[in-house]
Order: structure tokens, then sequence, then C-alpha cells
């Protein structure tokens, strides 16, 4: 400890163990311990109490009776703990019986402290830090520490009670550490002493008729084989399983959420041989016992294990399927036409859990769908894998929270009344949707069973379910993209009874108390548009916008060609007109959503003709070019983006000819250099900023007709903005226009067959001039000395490249050349102390060069680089400011650690 904190630690500890001073916050206390858990780790504990002695007296101050504060208890405690962690230090405390008398009976556990939550943490953490060698051990079995461990599990405090459960399990690995000679037999007898007690706790617990005792038995046994996979973790196992197979037989199985935690941890367990410990027996008995909503995640859980019995991993698979293939059996009119792997029809036990109620319902079917989710995209997911099932289940989904569904049977009228509108179904099937076009391009299972034409549609082309021309088992469109969340009717429309609930639910804010549920009544009904949607409503149309572009992806590629396929293509010309209205909503957020869409789908297809003929075809780049005017800044945003990415294609063209590709080309640029002007919003403006970067990057057309003259007037407005982020995007321009302009040649391809043909140097001066002209270097300079940090360090990095690639470049001619650069650096100072007035003018080359030499561009980036407490961050900066807090030091003498 360095000499300052040791002079200041004997006022601390006063400060500390007196009751009428004011204590410093929380954070100060946690600080201070893991300051002295950097000394101790360090060094010798013994050493710094015995340097140190206030220390042991503020310990034995917590032992009087007096009105402590619980902050200063817990802390001292938990200090405590950290001395005692190295074995000599242990002995030395326990020399005046200062541990006993903390971690015992006579200490806080008898006294009013002991009702705070803080103390008893802290108490159960001084021991978590103690127990690290035997002589621990035996204090934890002398003291009774342990029993009080046991009453902890169940404290009103989860977080006393979740602390309380790891340290069993951190004193059970301690004790079974002991005996160097192997493993220890199934004999109780030979068992470590406190070992021995925690596990005839856990068998009793077991036994116990008490759902809380037998859950905190089994997180327990879950934390120990989770941790520590020494071999006694296998005659523990064989030890308990009985007892945990037992609960089985309970009817209901009690705790089954901590049982399920629990198996998949044995399972997942290095240290066990699961097929000789009986494991997959349980497993799947288990999976017959539970219900369907407890067996989903045992279900997942088994299928992820890579040493897996077949047949259990198809009983696994089975469970996960029955809710989905409930929904098909209950809505399709042909009998077992589910198309689920075989086990999957099901049984009444799962229909019993999806009709009851809603919210079971709801809750079944997202975690259902969630668990498949997650399976998909796995190596070891099963095989046959019944994608069209599952797609048709997800459709099936979408239709019964739209009202579209026409179930025959009772059970399927009653899902469809369960699920009408309900967002969160609609949210995990559209998300389903989206995976499960990562399945498309997968080979098909030569054992995958066929499937009736009925049962989804004639086509299986995942695009063709998904644009509606498929024909369902009603005979209905099986799921068109106004479905998909992508359309709505207009003003004064009435929704037809193809979309109607959900347009209804989309355009609709849900009613108090329904839960986004819309009542059968207003499917008939005009919506009433909202100029603002529910937050749950538009996740449903922003996820049916990730699903459509996925399904999109996943297209069929003909070989040798990029354009899209013919099922794309169909569905992308139902699309469009569906996507114009989006683009028409009242609500900003549909809006701001559909021209997210709309620059994805052009920045990924829009080179390709099909796409093009389609997009010209439609009102969509008319309806962008209205929006950079929309009301709503969000949406302006959005819609330049859009712009300048249908520009970069090619796709803004002149009203004369809208359906050839020939057509004139529309130059937004002026309009977007209008927005970087004049829009009082930040977010259009960094918008435009964006797209001029990734224009001058691209060399789009409307750039390299005059490239100087676009990156003047774009900096001169950039370098005016009161935006930081603009400034920061300028500076991003200006770097791309310097090393367009220095020239940055690519890594020659090593196969190639002639040298790369490198243009003549030029020299540096000459080089730098359109720099110069377009004032690059004013605007970057006085970036430097921006008062938002991270503009000056994007300016101090543009001019260290600048510098090292003009110091690799120049001449020995042009480097002895020392112009008059006085009047810049004046200039700079006095922009550096805020006057940034006076403007540099013109500049030449070599005037820019001699003031790149001269700055120390170096010193300013590490000094942009630190952060704001770095004038003092030490320990007795800490000791200082607590002390001061207090009135012991003068004001003057706090640093504000």
């Amino acid at each position: 400890m360095d000499p300052e904190c040791s002079q200041l630690l004997p006022a601390l500890c006063a400060v500390l163990a007196d009751p009428r001073q004011p204590m410093a916050d929380d954070t100060c206390l946690e600080k201070l311990l893991d300051w002295f858990k950097t000394i101790t780790e360090a060094g010798s504990s013994l050493l710094l109490l015995q340097e140190n002695p206030c220390l042991v007296e503020l310990l034995c101050h917590m032992l009087k009776p007096q009105d402590l504060s619980s902050r200063v208890l817990s802390f001292s405690l938990r200090l405590t703990g950290v001395f005692a962690a190295q074995e000599d230090c242990f002995q030395y405390l326990q020399q005046g019986e200062l541990l006993p008398r903390l971690f015992g009976e006579a200490g806080p556990l008898g006294g009013a402290a002991w009702t705070a939550p803080t103390v008893r943490s802290g108490w159960i953490q001084g021991l978590r830090s103690l127990a690290r060698h035997p002589s621990a051990l035996h204090f934890l079995a002398d003291c009774g520490a342990v029993d009080t461990i046991f009453s902890l599990q169940g404290d009103s405090s989860l977080f006393v009670a979740s602390a309380a459960g790891q340290l069993l399990v951190h004193i059970l690995g301690l004790s079974m550490q002991g005996p160097a000679d192997g493993p220890p037999s199934l004999q109780a007898g030979d068992w470590p002493a406190c070992a021995q007690k925690i596990v005839d706790h856990i068998e009793e617990s077991l036994r116990s008729a008490a759902t809380p005792q037998i859950t905190q038995a089994l997180n327990v046994l879950t934390t120990t084989f989770g941790h520590c996979h020494d071999p006694w973790t296998r005659v523990l196992w064989v030890r308990l399983s009985p007892l945990v197979a037992g609960l089985l037989e309970k009817d209901p199985v009690p705790a089954a959420h901590s049982l399920v935690d629990l198996l998949l941890s044995v399972a997942r367990s290095p240290g066990l041989s699961s097929s000789s410990c009986g494991l997959w027996e349980t497993l799947a008995q288990t999976l017959s016992r539970l219900s369907p909503t407890q067996a989903g995640p045992l279900a997942l859980g088994i299928l992820k294990l890579q040493d897996c019995p077949q047949a259990l991993r198809a009983q696994a698979f089975a469970v996960l399927l029955q809710p989905l293939a409930c929904v098909l059996k209950a809505t399709t009119q042909a009998p077992g036409a589910s198309g689920m792997v075989d086990g999957t029809a099901g049984d009444s036990v799962t229909v019993d859990t999806l009709l009851p109620s809603k919210a079971a319902c709801v809750g079944l079917l997202c975690r259902t769908l969630a668990h498949l989710e997650l399976l998909l995209p796995l190596p070891q997911r099963p095989c046959p894998w019944p994608q069209a099932s599952l797609l048709g289940a997800a459709v099936t989904l979408l239709q019964l929270c739209q009202g579209s569904a026409s179930p025959t049977s009772d059970a399927g009228r009653h899902l469809c009344a369960l699920l009408l509108g309900c967002v969160r179904v609609q949210r995990a099937a559209l998300d389903f949707l989206g995976t499960l076009s990562q399945g498309t391009g997968r080979p098909a299972c030569p054992h995958r069973p066929r499937l009736p034409a009925a049962q989804l549609c004639r086509d299986r082309h995942p695009l063709r379910v998904l644009s509606g021309r498929g024909v369902g088992s009603a005979g209905q469109r099986v799921l068109s993209p106004a479905f998909l969340g992508l359309t709505h009717s207009g003003a004064g429309e009435a929704p037809g009874r193809e979309v109607g609930c959900f347009f209804c639910v989309c355009l609709r804010p849900p009613r108090a108390g329904d839960g986004g549920v819309c009542c059968p009544s207003g499917i008939s009904q005009e919506p009433r548009l909202q100029p603002h949607a529910p937050l749950c409503l538009l996740q449903v149309l922003k996820k049916a916008f990730q699903a459509t572009f996925r399904w999109l992806l996943s297209s069929p590629k003909t070989p040798g060609c990029w354009d899209l396929d013919p099922q794309a293509l169909l569905f992308l010309r139902e699309l469009l007109p569906v996507l114009q209205k989006r683009l028409c909503s009242p609500c900003w957020e549909v809006r701001d959503s559909g021209l997210e869409f709309l620059t994805q789908m052009t920045g990924r297809w829009g080179g390709q003709a099909s796409f093009r003929h389609a997009l010209l075809a439609s009102e969509v780049p008319k309806l962008t070019e209205q929006l950079l005017r929309d009301p709503e800044s969000y949406v302006r945003a959005s819609a330049v983006a859009a712009t300048g990415q249908l520009s970069s294609q090619g796709l803004c063209v002149s009203p004369a000819s809208p359906e050839h590709l020939g057509g004139q080309q529309k130059s937004p640029l002026s309009e977007l250099l209008h927005i970087l002007s004049t829009d009082s919003e930040g977010f259009p403006r960094r918008a435009a900023m964006h797209v001029f970067t990734q224009w001058l990057r691209d060399s789009h057309a409307d750039v390299v007709g005059d490239t100087e003259e676009f990156v003047a007037g774009v900096l001169q407005v950039a370098s005016q903005d009161l935006d930081w982020e603009v400034r920061a995007q300028g500076l991003e321009l200006a770097l791309v226009f310097l090393e367009q302009t220095l020239g940055q040649p690519g890594s020659p391809c090593p196969y190639a067959v002639t040298p790369p043909v490198v243009a003549p140097a030029r020299p540096l001066a000459q080089a730098l001039q359109p720099l110069c002209r377009v004032r690059l270097f004013e605007f970057a300079f006085r970036a430097l000395f921006d008062c938002d940090r991270p503009v000056a360090q994007k300016s101090c990095d543009l001019l260290l490249f600048l510098r090292a690639k003009t110091a690799s470049s120049s001449s020995p001619q042009e480097a002895r050349i020392s112009p008059d650069v006085a009047s810049v650096e004046a200039a700079l100072q006095r922009w550096q102390a805020g006057d940034q007035a006076q403007p540099l003018g013109d500049l030449e080359p070599e005037v820019v060069l001699a003031v790149l030499r001269s700055m120390d561009l170096e010193g300013l980036r590490g000094a942009l680089a630190e952060s704001s407490d770095h004038v003092e961050k030490s320990p007795q900066s800490l000791l200082q400011d607590m002390l001061a807090t207090v009135g012991i030091l003068g004001e003057n003498e706090a640093d504000c650690y």
C-alpha cells in the first residue's frame, strides 16, 4: 500500500466505525472493496493487517452493540472474507475469535441488523471469499454456518436466496477436492463432513412434499453439474438420480422447470457417461410426463445435444411439433393430413393445453415457434425436416390471427376465436417464416414423406405460398402480400373479407385490456386510420417486411443468371402495388418502414432487369420523391436514403416513359443539397451526407461530371451544420475524396496475366491542388478544434493519414521547401482558443505540408482519446473524496473521483 494511502486509512476507518457520520454511497464502498481485493491478490493479507492495525480495529468495532449502518456492516463482512481467503491471515483472525463472532450466531445473525437484505448478502459473500482452504471448511462446520445457508435458500430476497445456493455449490466443490486417492465411494461414511451434510440436506429436500424445497435442491444440483466436472459428480448423480426420477411419479410433477434445467445440465456434463447412468431413460420418461408447455425447453435441449440416441431425438422432436400438428389437424379438412413426422398428430394433452384459455394457447404457440426457430440453423437438426408442413403451420397461424381461416372442427373454430388479431402470435409466426427461408436451399432428405396436395398449395414454392398463388385446404388464398402486413385499405375503403381482421388490427390501436386482439365485429367495419400506430402492430409490419425480404433472397437462382426467379417476380409484381399503399399510409411509422424496405430491395436487386422493369412500372419511385417533403423528419431521412439508392441504380427516371429502362434519368442532387442546406431536423441532413459520401465512393453520374464542384459545395454546407454527425460525415466524404485524389491502388492479383497499369506519378504539390481548391484543408483544420470530440478525432485521423501519405510521396526537393506559415499557425491558434470567425483563405499545397509537419497531431490524438476522469483516478483520490464528504478534509483536497 502506498504511504499516502496508509496515512489516510486510519481516519477513514474511524469514519466507517462511527454511526453518527454520514457515509459515502455504495459505489465508494464497492470501489474501496475492489481496491483491497487488488492489494490482497498481489501480496500478503496478514502483512497488510499488521502494517495497518486500524483495519482490525474496524472489524472488531462491528461486534459492539450499536446502531451500525447496514451498508458498512455488509462491507465489513465482505472485507473480512477477502482478508481470510489466505490461510495464514485466517489463522490470525481466528486467534482473536473475530471470525466466529462475525459469522457465527454471536454476530449479526442474532441482531436487528440481520433483517436488512444487504447484511445477509454481505454475510454470504464474505463466506464465499473466505471458503478457499481446508481450515475454512472446519470453521464452517463448527460455527453452524452451513445450517444458516440452508435457511437462506428460501430467503425473501431473490438475490440472497440465489447467492446462498451458489455458496452451497462452492462449499460442496471445495469439500470434494480434499481426497486425492480418487473419487469417493458410494458409502455415506466416506464423504467429507461438509459435503455429507449438504448432500443429506439435498436428499431430504428431494423427498419433501414442499415444492419450494424441491426447487432449491434441484437448483443447487443444476449449478453443481454445470460448474463441477470432476469424477465425484458422477458418484453424486448415481446417488441422487433415483430421488430425481421419483419426482416424475408425482402428479403434477413438482418444480418442472428446475427439473428440466437439472436434467439438461447433467446431459451436458462431460464428467458423466449418460448411457451408463440411466439418464437417457430418465429424459424419455420426463418428456412423456411433463405438459407440452413444460416439455418444450427439454425437447429443444435434447435436440441440441451432440450424442443422443436417435429414439430419444425422435421423441423430443415429436413433442416439439405437437402444438403445430394440433393446429394443422384442427384446421384441415383431410383427416391425418398434418404432414408432420410420425407421432405428432396431436394428443389430447396438447389440445387441452391449447384450448382452455387465450394466455395458455398464445404462450405455447409462441414458445414452440421460438424453439423451432432456434433449432433450424443447427447442424444437428432432425432429418427429415418437415419444411412444407412447418411452413403450412405458420401460414395457418397467420390465417387464424387474420380471421381468414375456415376451420371445419369445433377445435379449429375455438382456436380461431382465441387467436383472432393476436399480435404476439403474428410476430412469432413471421419470425419463424423468415427463418424457414434458410431451409429452402438445403437438399431434401430422401426419407421425407410426400404431403397431400391440399395441405398447403398446389405449388410448394415458398414464394407461391407467400404471394397467395396457392390454394389452401378450404379453397381460400393461403397468404397474400396484403396478409403479410404490407398493405392496408385506403381512406374511405372498407377492407375485404380476404384481409379483413389483419388490416383492422394494423390500423386500429388495441382496446384497453384486450391485449391487442381485434374484436370479431370489427372485421366488416371500415378501419379507423390513425396518424400513429401502436408499437406492437408496427413490429408486425417490420417483421413482415423482414420475412418477405428473406424469402426473396432464398428464391432459387437459375445457374449463370442473377435475375429473380419467375415465382419471385410474380410475388414482386403483387408486392409493389402493396408497397405503394404503405407509402401513402397516414401513419408515419408505416411510411418509414416501407421506405426502409424499398432501400433494402433496391440495394439487393436494383441491377436486375426484371426488378427494374417492375419497379419503373409502378408509382413507387414517384412516391419516394414526394416523401422527401414529408412532414415527419424520420420519413424524410428514409426517403433520402431510398432516393440515393434508386439514383445509384439509375431508377429515378422522368415520368415521360416510366416503363422503359431507357427513360431519361432524373437527378435528385439539387433536392438533396436543398435538404442538406435547409432541413430543420438532423436526421434528413445526416442521411443526405451518407448518400453523398456513397455517391462519391461509387463514382455516381451526378458526381463524376464535376467532382470538385460537388465536393466543395457539400463541404461548405457541412462545415456550417450544427449537428456534429453531419460534420463528422463531411470528414468521411473528405477522406474519400482525399484517397481518390492521391490514389490508393489496391494490391495486384497474384494470378493476373498482365501487370496492373500504374498511373504516372505527379508532383505532390500538383496532386494536392484539387484538395486546396475544394477547401478541404480549411474544413479539416476547423474540425480539428471542434467542440465535439468525435469530430475532432476524425479530423485528426484524416490529417495524420494525409501527412503519412505525403511524407512517403514527397520528393527531396519538395521536403526542403520552407514556406512562411506564421499567419496560418496564428489563425489556427485563434481557432483553438475559440475564435473561428476569420477564415484561412486560399492555401497553397506547400503551406499545408509545412503546417502538417509542424503540428503535434499524435499528441492531440492522445489527448482526445483520454477519458474525462484521466486527470486523477487512484486509490488515494478515492480515500480523499470519502473523507471530504464528511468534512475530514478540506473541500480543495477532494478531486471528485
